[in-house]
């Protein structure tokens, strides 16, 4: 009996790990893929802000939504995030602040304040997004993060085309990291566990 448990868990083990590693793959295969085209919005995934200015992550995220607006890709533009910590501003706050600084119109920017996680954060920016009645958009954000983006959006009805921000020069290992943590994000997210 005790070795039969013992297989059991092991083939479970083994199986987990193989599903990783093939969406670890799948999440790689996206990160470098630029599929931007015309749609209703240019979603920012949100990332830290310092006392009101967006990180260097968050302004290049909004840099690269800049440009494709710019571009005419999309009349709109969403920035996402919440407090993360921060009594007085929200990361969606910070990069509606910094857009309207590099000249995008007030009334061009959709915010979203609340999210709390990237779970948390894409359930509600669909939520305002399909009350307004848009429905097809580009994810701005670092590459190893679209697919999860793409596919928890997709859930949720959205038609999503990924355009990850430009990165000087990333770090491999670093980068194989983040690729793993997105797939096991993205497992949980499929078992029903919100992160």
């Amino acid at each position: 009996m005790k070795r039969t448990v013992w297989n059991v868990a092991g083939i479970a083990v083994a199986g987990l790990l193989i599903y990783i590693s093939y969406v670890t793959v799948r999440i790689q295969k996206q990160s470098n893929r630029e599929e931007a085209r015309p749609a209703d919005v240019i979603l920012v995934l949100g990332a830290a802000e310092y006392r009101g200015r967006p990180s260097p992550v968050l302004r290049a995220r909004l840099d690269h939504a800049l440009e494709l607006y710019w571009r005419h890709i999309a009349p709109r533009i969403m920035t996402t995030g919440g407090a993360g910590g921060d009594p007085v501003f929200t990361e969606g706050g910070v990069g509606r602040a910094y857009l309207i600084s590099h000249g995008v119109p007030s009334e061009a920017i959709i915010v979203e304040t609340e999210g709390e996680s990237t779970i948390h954060t894409l359930a509600l920016a669909s939520e305002i997004l399909l009350r307004m009645d848009l429905h097809s958009v580009v994810a701005v954000s670092d590459g190893y993060h679209i697919y999860r983006v793409k596919q928890i959006l997709g859930a949720k009805g959205l038609e999503v085309y990924g355009s990850p921000r430009k990165e000087k020069a990333p770090d491999a290992l670093h980068e194989q990291w983040n690729y793993v943590k997105q797939a096991i994000g993205y497992a949980l997210w499929r078992l029903g566990v919100p992160v």
